[in-house]
């Protein structure tokens, strides 16, 4: 899939991966609307690795035109 189809999907609340990547991403997720110590923070993505980190991402160029993109089932984390 690309992109541009994996994005409403991963807005929905599901996990997407590329298939191309080296194997320590796990998945990207949408984080919605919340607050930090009373102020708003605007949603954003997270990519959950390997070590079980989560960490901001954005994606890249080569993300935006890739066309490996595929969801990932639902997994207890």
């Amino acid at each position: 899939m690309t992109f541009e189809e994996i994005l409403p999907e991963i807005k929905k609340g599901k996990k997407a991966v590329r298939s191309n990547w080296e194997g320590t991403e796990l998945f990207v997720l949408k984080v919605d609307q919340t607050s930090f110590m009373e102020d708003v923070l605007n949603p954003y993505f997270l990519i959950k690795t390997e070590d079980e980190a989560y960490s901001m991402w954005t994606p890249n160029v080569c993300d935006v035109l890739a066309e490996d993109w595929v969801l990932v089932e639902d997994q207890e984390h």
